[in-house]
């Protein structure tokens, strides 16, 4: 094998990877339409449902060709009754990306906004449940990986099934990673794309959820052809394909990936990523850091820290700095306050945040930025 630089990819995904898993995309061509590779994306699909612990008999999962975005438009769009309305609980920049997708196909939905370093209010969410009985699809983001906060859906698909109506949320930043009880959970449909907890790479998306709420969805209006998700899991049902073109490297570089996931462990690589979410923690305090997130808030995989005041701060040179040292930091995704973010995602541990602060505070002296960092309150 050539070696291959390793960087640590400290981003909200794609995150580090093993050199297994790069390798796994070089395998001879082959046409994804042959039986072999049919057989493949079989198997790929139960183990998707089992990462969440679901009955395969009573889940399936239903694999797509794109980024992230694209499950919540497959659910959005796909999941919605003729006359009924979408519930988005919304407290962060991913949830606020599934109201857009209904304002572009023009789903009569309620934006239920909350602030984002707050978790949802349950009073709040059953009286809109209570008061609009035409709410038939409620979605919301498990962990806003604009700020790393994790929402109780446990306890708020509790109140969705209760008002009758089915619950779609976005796992994209915990699916593999923190442990999901599908069922326990009582979540309908969740999702995630390959280059998150899977540690593999981008192209390869996908939502698993409930075969009977999938079929029942055939005969709901058809908003888009290539995001459809009856659409998709039927032609599965019936030739072992998706209907388009797949990603076939990535697929191949998911089937190592997921081998690794199963030879680390659920509880095993839990634990790695929040030995890596604690020294984040530990770095970022030691610094001066402020987070936007109470730490009893938070999801344990991404750390928001909030820019300190002062006239040297400069998070493009912070940034340059890092990246040309093996090191990627990404900035925030809140709009009223400047913030950067540091992930706890793909194949690296503890020792690799340790550098990374040796670095980051090197950079911090390289721009002239006092340590600790100070706020102005």
């Amino acid at each position: 094998m050539l070696s291959i630089k390793r960087n640590i990819l400290l981003n909200p995904g794609p995150s580090t990877t093993t050199d297994t898993v790069k390798y796994a995309q070089v395998v001879p061509d082959i046409c994804p339409r042959e039986k072999e590779f049919g057989s493949l994306m079989e198997g790929l699909r139960k183990d998707l449902v089992k990462i969440v612990h679901g009955d395969t008999q009573k889940y399936t999962s239903v694999l797509f060709c794109g980024s992230g975005t694209i499950n919540i438009d497959v659910c959005m769009n796909s999941l919605l009754p003729e006359g009924k309305k979408v519930m988005i609980i919304n407290n962060g920049a991913y949830s606020t990306r599934a109201v857009e997708v209904c304002q572009y196909y023009g789903l009569p939905h309620i934006d239920l906004r909350f602030p984002v370093d707050q978790i949802p209010d349950m009073t709040v969410i059953e009286e809109t449940l209570k008061n609009n009985p035409d709410i038939a699809l409620v979605h919301t983001t498990h962990n806003e990986t604009g700020t790393g906060i994790l929402n109780p859906i446990r306890k708020i698909g509790a109140l969705v099934h209760r008002y009758g109506a089915v619950f779609t949320v976005d796992t994209t930043s915990t699916y593999a990673m923190r442990p999901i009880h599908i069922e326990e959970d009582n979540i309908d449909f969740c999702m995630a794309s390959a280059q998150k907890g899977l540690m593999s790479f981008t192209g390869l998306s996908f939502v698993v959820g409930n075969r009977k709420i999938i079929e029942e969805s055939a005969d709901y209006p058809k908003r888009s052809y290539y995001c459809n998700l009856f659409l998709q899991y039927d032609y599965f049902q019936k030739t072992g394909e998706m209907h388009f073109t797949p990603p076939v490297q990535t697929i191949y570089a998911t089937l190592q990936a997921l081998k690794e996931y199963w030879h680390e462990g659920e509880q095993a690589k839990w634990a790695r990523h929040t030995r890596v979410f604690h020294a984040i923690n530990d770095g970022l305090d030691e610094l001066g850091f402020r987070q936007v997130i109470k730490p009893q808030w938070r999801a344990g995989l991404v750390s928001s820290a909030v820019y300190p005041d002062d006239p040297n701060w400069d998070f493009d040179k912070i940034h340059d700095y890092c990246y040309e040292r093996g090191f990627t930091i990404y900035p925030g995704k809140i709009s009223t306050t400047n913030t950067f973010r540091l992930c706890a995602l793909g194949a690296i541990d503890k020792a690799d945040i340790e550098e990374f602060f040796k670095v980051f505070k090197k950079a911090l002296q390289s721009v002239h930025v006092a340590i600790p960092v100070r706020y102005g309150d």
